[in-house]
């Protein structure tokens, strides 16, 4: 095979010659512990980069795929890359396998009492016809089972909410979740009563008798099942109370660390090899993916330094392991370091050649981090990648190569410019029934090019901007490279203040130059005015406040605090320029209402937490900000995602936290 698991070292305490395959006949309760540890070494095996080795092992283990535990974890393994390819085929493979899994850990579960008996249960408590009761009356192997079956059942509903091409399929997948999440709550109290009771006999501060591969799965499903409903907009959150669940982020997040042990006061976990559960790793991953992708549109409880400390330790178990390398480059990347983020995951691209749909996601990361360098020719050949391989966003990959050309500008990237913007509004694609709004925001830039005859302002600095490339840029490069770009567009625009109606066919940016029809220039002048504003804003504000987890040296440092003032005010009149010119955009309604999300931020640092609340409740109050009523159709573009992050600002701002 290749990447022979063999060539690893083996004086690594992690790397143990892998499970006797078993004989015989399957005996479920005799086979728990030794399949464990089959699935155990698979999942190893997998996170060290050896993919295909991982399923062969799988395969060769339980050929039938009867066995609780393998079937499932094949499972597992076909519904990441179900959901790192996005393709169809890949899609329906994995939901089958999900599937089977799922119908294998439900031949395994107790079975539910007759109906007499569960009534009857309702008054004789003794009865155990539900709740911890229930629990408590079950096998080892019936709890691994109820276990296994929610797990299963999430990621069958999570592969059918992504694949699922209508509204009716889509509440078909959330009501499996609301069981997912009933089970899981009560896993989670039986794990409570019998740790209480163990506590009042004295016995320590858990029952031992609960195996720490059952525990840390509970603590993986209550952990992320709390992660969850917090993050749901509020709205939708409200509907979800009233059937009596409700996400308590924090201890969510503590459930995740206590599979591993980790806390605030130690740099190490308290939980070593030895003692950890099999699902020890994957709690510890979705802290990570918390931590670092998620943090790109909450706040309340992100920790940079707890991310640093689960990546220092993983990396150290497995140094070819290509989600952990993946995962320092995002943390560098968090860090306002690209460049050194650049160098992770060009590790990751050479970890392994076995699932092409991780290196994709690798390149993604590499043509912001290069944007936030403002290192354009590097990013652009990662779009190209992406629009080639990847079939998640094929418009927005498109629109990032379009955009990219342009701002390399030139006539002759005028006519595959022109030809890649007719393309864009074809691949859009849409999830349950629904468009992504990313996309219907490239598709609308690639209607607003063509009908501005061929042009578009500062288009690759706003794209950035979405993906937090701005954000994310050392303070040099923003002041350097970005902040002139944006000057330029300015002092262009300002050559036509007298007589907007002329800017069409005056100096333009990009390739080619508007056909200028009446009314046309006024309408692109006021537009890419107001455009050029937020991103001036934007900019400057960075260069006044770097983003908190930004890791910047003594010299930069005196720097920020040297030109914050200028930087400030500077930042102050470009939104309030977009405020004021705002009733006169014609396309880009949304400047205004991110303009309002942004001024507050900046007021927040400055310590004006009740002007900050203003601009906040602003954005939320559905209030038409930039144009008389009526006047704006529909909603502006990536409204949900904006409100999404100004309720996290909120919150972050009632706790006294920069967001």
């Amino acid at each position: 095979m290749a990447n022979d698991v063999s060539t690893e070292p083996k004086t690594q305490l992690w790397v143990t010659p892998p499970p006797p395959f078993p004989t015989g006949p399957y005996v479920p309760d005799k086979a728990l512990a030794g399949d464990i540890a089959g699935i155990a070494y698979a999942l190893h095996v997998f996170l060290r980069s050896h993919m295909y080795e991982s399923e062969d092992y799988c395969k060769q283990y339980d050929p039938k795929m009867e066995r609780l535990y393998i079937a499932t974890g094949f499972g597992l393994i076909q519904c990441v890359k179900g959901l790192m390819s996005f393709e169809d085929e890949d899609l329906k493979d994995a939901i089958e396998h999900v599937r089977h899994g799922n119908d294998v850990a439900a031949r395994h579960r107790k079975r539910v009492a007759s109906l007499p008996t569960r009534l009857a249960g309702l008054v004789v408590g003794s009865l155990n016809t539900s709740g911890v009761g229930f629990i408590k009356s079950m096998s080892n192997l019936e709890r691994h089972a109820e276990l296994v079956y929610a797990e299963s059942l999430f990621e069958k509903a999570l592969l059918g909410i992504v694949y699922s091409g209508d509204w009716l399929a889509f509440i078909k997948e959330a009501l499996n979740m609301r069981t997912t999440i009933n089970i899981y709550r009560q896993l989670g109290k039986y794990i409570e009563a019998v740790d209480a009771e163990a506590q009042a006999k004295g016995k320590g501060p858990e029952d031992t008798s609960v195996d720490a591969d059952f525990r840390s799965g509970v603590y993986l499903g209550v952990g992320i099942s709390n992660l969850i409903l917090s993050l749901m907009p509020s709205r939708l959150l409200t509907i979800v109370e009233l059937f009596g669940y409700k996400g308590d982020r924090h201890a969510g997040l503590a459930y995740l660390q206590r599979a591993g042990g980790w806390s605030q006061d130690s740099d190490v976990p308290a939980v070593g090899l030895e003692k950890e559960g099999v699902r020890r790793t994957i709690c510890d991953m979705a802290l990570l993916i918390f931590h670092l992708v998620l943090s790109s549109f909450t706040f309340e409880g992100v920790d940079i330094h707890m991310a640093q400390k689960i990546l220092d330790y993983h990396i150290k178990r497995y140094p070819n392991g290509v989600f952990f390398l993946f995962g320092q480059g995002r943390l560098h990347l968090c860090r306002s370091q690209p460049a050194v983020a650049l160098e992770y995951y060009q590790k990751a691209l050479e970890a392994q050649n076995q699932y092409r749909n991780i290196h994709l996601i690798s390149i993604w990361e590499m043509a912001v981090a290069n944007l936030a360098l403002w290192d354009i020719t590097p990013s652009l050949e990662c779009w190209r990648t992406l629009a080639a391989e990847a079939s998640w966003s094929k418009a927005t990959y498109t629109y990032g190569v379009a955009v990219c050309l342009l701002e390399l500008g030139g006539e002759k990237h005028a006519e595959e410019v022109t030809e890649l913007m007719e393309k864009i509004p074809g691949l859009r694609q849409r999830i349950a029934g629904k468009s992504i709004p990313l996309e219907k925001l490239v598709a609308r830039k690639a209607r607003k090019f063509k009908q501005q005859g061929g042009r578009l302002a500062l288009p690759a600095l706003e794209f950035a901007y979405l993906f937090l490339g701005i954000e994310h840029a050392p303070r040099s490069v923003i002041a350097q490279r970005m902040l002139p770009r944006v000057e330029a567009q300015l002092a262009a625009l300002r050559m036509h203040a007298g007589n907007p109606a002329k800017y069409a066919t005056g100096t333009g940016t990009g390739t080619g130059t508007g056909t200028g029809g009446k009314g046309e220039g006024e309408a692109e002048y006021w537009d890419d005015l107001c455009l050029a504003n937020f991103l001036r804003g934007i900019c400057l504000r960075f260069v006044a406040y770097p983003d908190p987890d930004a890791v910047i040296d003594s010299v930069e440092e005196a720097a920020v605090k040297e030109g914050r003032a200028v930087a400030e005010r500077g930042a102050r009149e470009a939104f309030e320029a977009v405020f004021r010119d705002g009733p006169r955009i014609v396309y880009d309604h949304y400047l205004v209402y991110f303009s309002h999300f942004e001024y507050a931020r900046l007021l927040a640092c400055q310590g004006d937490k009740e002007g900050a609340r203003t601009h906040l409740e602003l954005v939320l109050s559905g209030k038409p900000l930039e144009v008389a009523p009526g006047s704006r159709k529909g909603k502006f573009s990536m409204e949900n995602g904006l409100h999404v992050r100004t309720h996290a600002a909120l919150e972050a701002l009632d706790r006294g936290k920069r967001f």
